[in-house]
């Protein structure tokens, strides 16, 4: 299976949109995925961390356009099984121009302010419903909120109990670049502060231009420790007790670890995203950069350390609303694309029949009785004739590797599931559930909800749905009167 990605890092926009691809494609390479990144060499390019982690890197041209320079480097390799935009500046009328080199796009966007031309579109943004109606084709798919956050898999790791409130080490960090110099703001501040019994740790990334300025303001008066693209983040983060930086991507990281924050907006995009994780109680908010002093930010932070119960509070709001799994989340639907779904035949009752009846198959089935012959071959051909059931099968690589049963009934489907024998603990099942699902959505417009009933000892199964984007709504409780007398 092969991805691309299209994202640029630069002094002026930032490292976030590269940093975030790079989150999922790590995902995909290690599941056996091909990955190269399409990118514009300027400065604050991140092409040789992309090389470092393993991933295909092509430079674009400086000169035609990026539908045509991107429509080139993607030539070679097509067609591609998908391809992944994060670029504020690219909109429907580039992603046609791929169309025909790739066989599914997925647009990553946080601002909902153009047309896609994607088969599927992630925002990990808190937000209202309908924030993309009419932005989107009829048929894409929307990946909505802080459950598809890209985090690297160190914070979902990372994840413990919630602090006490009490602040005694701050962590700084306003991104991978800051090019507007917040951090030495956010220093200034400190200075202001002058609270000698807080630690400070302060991150800033390879780009940041304002670095000599910042290490002799870190050597300053209350000596705060300076580090250099950290690759642990999720380390300094679960070392810290108060956040004081940029309301960019790192709110999810930071939200996952339950680290309370002091935010600014350093970016137009931030502002929405600042301001609905703040009334969410996940974060306090002072507003755009701009408008922020040292003097300012200085006493929030003495308002905001001396409030534990706040903090807690925080810190409980932002760990409830990420998990740290949304890069393994979004890369299931990716993966999904290589399983083809397709309505039962009656040439595929013996297929069926093998599998229902296998031991292996029948151990978590609701009803674990081996099938005769006969009563499935009738079986079978009652589903097939029933318009309130869909029989299909999946293959990967053309061959079969599962049955999927949905049960219709008043705009709910009731979903069975079996793989063939053999082929459990590969994440096969998750992969099964979002590509008929997507099947469904196409075929059956007329569903609006799925259930499915899971024995409690099925918990590979149960793992699957989970992860497929399944909740669990009630439990339902058995018990056998074997002997009544």
């Amino acid at each position: 299976m092969k991805i691309a990605f299209r994202a640029d890092a630069s002094v002026e926009i930032g490292a976030g949109h590269v940093m975030r691809c790079l989150t999922l494609a790590d995902v995909l390479l290690s599941r056996g995925v091909e990955t190269v990144f399409l990118c514009r060499k300027v400065d604050g390019h991140l092409g040789d961390l992309i090389r470092a982690r393993g991933h295909g890197l092509d430079w674009l041209p400086d000169t035609g356009t990026d539908a045509d320079g991107s429509a080139a480097a993607l030539a070679p390799g097509a067609p591609w099984d998908y391809l992944v935009v994060d670029h504020y500046g690219l909109s429907a009328d580039w992603e046609r121009a791929q169309r025909s080199l790739v066989k599914r796009i997925l647009a990553i966007d946080d601002v909902a302010n153009r047309a896609h031309d994607c088969d599927l579109l992630l925002d990990q943004n808190l937000q209202e419903a309908g924030r993309y109606d009419g932005l989107v084709p009829a048929d894409g798919r929307l990946l909505i909120g802080p459950r598809f956050a890209l985090l690297r898999p160190q914070f979902a790791a990372a994840r413990g109990a919630i602090r006490v409130g009490q602040v005694r080490r701050l962590l700084v960090f306003f991104g991978g670049v800051d090019a507007g110099g917040e951090t030495l703001k956010a220093l200034a501040a400190l200075e202001l502060l002058a609270r000698g019994d807080l630690l400070v740790d302060v991150v800033i990334g390879q780009s940041n231009p304002h670095h000599a300025a910042i290490a002799a303001a870190c050597r300053g008066g209350f000596g705060a420790t300076l580090h250099h693209q950290v690759e642990d983040m999720a380390a300094r983060m679960t070392a810290a007790d108060l956040f004081l930086g940029a309301g960019g991507a790192s709110s999810w990281e930071r939200c996952c670890l339950g680290l309370p924050a002091l935010v600014l907006a350093t970016a137009d995009n931030q502002i929405d995203q600042s301001t609905a994780l703040a009334q969410a109680g996940a974060q306090a908010y002072l507003g755009p950069a701009a408008t922020v002093t040292a003097e300012h930010l200085a006493r929030a932070l003495a308002s905001l350390i001396d409030l534990p119960d706040l903090l807690i509070h925080m810190a409980r709001q932002g760990a409830a609303l990420v998990d740290g799994r949304g890069a393994s989340r979004v890369a299931h639907h990716l993966l999904a694309v290589a399983v083809e779904i397709r309505r039962a035949q009656p040439g595929d009752c013996a297929d069926v029949f093998a599998w229902r009846n296998h031991p292996e198959t029948r151990r978590y089935s609701l009803d674990s009785a081996e099938i005769d012959w006969q009563a499935h071959s009738d079986w079978f051909a009652r589903v097939l004739a029933d318009p309130g059931r869909e029989l299909l099968i999946a293959e990967e690589d053309g061959r079969p590797v599962g049955v999927l049963r949905y049960d219709l009934e008043a705009g709910c489907a009731r979903i069975s599931i079996y793989l063939q024998p053999g082929l459990g603990g590969r994440g096969l099942g998750v992969r099964l559930l979002l590509a008929a699902e997507a099947w469904l959505c196409r075929e059956r417009g007329d569903v609006q909800a799925l259930e499915a009933e899971i024995r409690v000892d099925n918990m590979a199964s149960m793992a699957a749905f989970q992860a497929a984007g399944f909740s669990s709504m009630r439990t339902l409780l058995r018990k056998e009167l074997r002997d009544r007398h």
